[in-house]
Parts: structure tokens; C-alpha cells; sequence
């Protein structure tokens, strides 16, 4: 079985401007070594996000600040109402805990 080759950013993104120069997406792959599939997935990419946001790394997505504050604030959403449930739950399975204490030693 074949290992994945890892490509660093650096590489992605001159092979990207060697194939907006030229073109010719299957003579540059073949020069490379590398499927002209991944290559005009590379090119998808860079177009969509541009440079700064093109090939984070290790399988990560590339978001805007935006987006990343977006997902950030959904997750502490999700986190709250989770906390919320447990904490109902843990109201209705203690009432006792809920109702104030009278002070009458009677």
C-alpha cells in the first residue's frame, strides 16, 4: 500500500502559480509527480479563499476571522444549553436541594 505524500504550504501554493502561469494542468503533474486532480483542487482552493486563507494544514479548514469566532460562540452555545439540561435534570432528581429552609425549630 502506498503512503499519502504530505506537501507542505509553501509547495502548494507555487505549484498553484506555476499552473495559472502555464495552464496546462496535465504536463505540470506529470513534471511533478503529482495527479492533475490534486492540482486543480489546490487551484479550487486558492481561487476560493485566496492566499492567506489556502492550505492551513493537517486537515484543518480555512475560515475567516469571522467564522472562526462564529464557531467558536456555537460551541459555547452548545455548551451552555448542555449545562442548562444537566443542571434541570439534577433539579427534579434533588427537590429537596430547591426549596428554601424554614427557620421554625418547632
Amino acid at each position: 500500500m502506498k503512503t499519502r505524500r504530505k506537501y507542505d504550504r509553501q509547495f502548494k501554493l507555487e505549484v498553484v502559480n506555476r499552473s495559472l502561469e502555464c495552464n496546462n494542468i496535465d504536463k505540470l503533474g506529470e513534471e511533478l509527480s503529482i495527479h492533475p486532480d490534486m492540482i486543480s483542487r489546490w487551484r479550487r482552493e486558492f481561487l476560493k479563499s485566496g492566499e492567506k486563507l489556502s492550505f492551513p494544514g493537517n486537515g484543518k479548514e480555512a475560515l475567516s476571522q469571522e467564522e472562526q469566532e462564529l464557531r467558536r460562540l456555537r460551541k459555547e452555545l452548545a455548551d451552555s444549553r448542555l449545562e442548562t439540561q444537566i443542571l434541570r435534570r439534577l433539579s427534579t432528581s434533588f427537590p429537596w436541594e430547591t426549596q428554601p429552609l424554614s427557620n421554625d425549630s418547632r
